[in-house]
């Protein structure tokens, strides 16, 4: 397995070895499940290359806390890929050598996108991954890359950093991975207790109640419904229970036939913060 720190060695050795290959590229923050892996087996399939950056990037977090806590198990994260396959480009590098002593953002304009839901709760947030994922894309210069819709609103607003920065790569939005229970995995996951962990599959049943609650109620009534579901869970504090037009994110306001709306869940638990979504459809 070939793994990289440094930009420089993996632009050469990828300069080296990629001559008219397809390169998938699997951009994460580490502490890998089943999700980033099964991201990674589809980039296997499709591509003759695939490159996994595991980097916990500073400047899309607005919280310092939730930056220091953010879960590192770098060594499980490489026996997990390696366990996969050997093939797989691993590209770690440190904050200096991606930022080069400027850890910055730039700004970015995703045309509304980035001012709804996370963006709101958030500040800079997108900014943060706009930057990275400029950065990441420049080095790797990766044919597909591969996003879970766990972070729907992140992958909308990815495949509008391509179109906007003319990047040539293909983004591909893959199905969001469950544990058993039902909740969404997540390397924050890793944060819960045990208990916790079990409770927190409560969030996946009330999104599952409101798209049936949707079907015959409005979009104000849907809201209402799961606010009032969460009171029955004290130990669970909701940030916000949104529908949103898929495309555009923009809140629905009255249902509109043959548009596709998505419910974007956001709560805390033993002041972890977890997201989820569900297609209303």
């Amino acid at each position: 397995m070939n793994i990289f720190n440094k930009k420089s060695e993996l632009k050469d050795f990828l300069n080296s070895v990629s001559k008219g290959k397809k390169i998938g590229f699997v951009p994460t923050m580490g502490a890998l499940h089943k999700g980033h892996l099964s991201l990674l087996e589809k980039s296997l399939q499709e591509n003759e290359l695939t490159v996994l950056s595991i980097f916990v990037n500073p400047t899309q977090f607005n919280n310092l806390e939730d930056l220091e806590k953010y879960p590192r198990t770098l060594e499980k994260d490489i026996d997990l890929v390696q366990k996969l396959s050997e093939s797989i480009i691993v590209f770690n590098p440190s904050i200096d050598d991606i930022y080069e002593g400027n850890t910055k953002s730039s700004n970015f304009v995703y045309d509304g996108l980035e001012n709804q839901m996370e963006g709101k709760q958030r500040p800079g947030h997108f900014d943060g991954v706009g930057t990275i994922l400029t950065k990441l894309f420049e080095i790797v210069k990766p044919f597909q890359a591969y996003f879970g819709e766990k972070d729907f609103q992140q992958l909308q607003i990815v495949k509008k950093l391509v179109e906007k920065q003319n990047i040539l790569t293909k983004i591909i939005g893959c199905p969001i991975f469950r544990e058993d229970n039902g909740l969404a995995m997540s390397s924050r996951n890793e944060r819960l207790s045990q208990n916790a962990r079990e409770e927190a599959s409560i969030i996946y049943k009330i999104l599952k109640k409101a798209k049936l609650f949707f079907e015959n109620h409005s979009t104000e009534e849907t809201i209402d419904f799961v606010k009032n579901e969460f009171l029955n869970h004290p130990n669970f504090e909701l940030e916000y229970f949104e529908i949103a037009d898929e495309e555009t994110l923009l809140p629905c306001k009255n249902k509109v036939e043959n548009k596709n709306y998505r419910g974007f869940i956001a709560v805390f638990i033993e002041n972890i913060r977890l997201i989820d979504n569900i297609s209303m459809k």
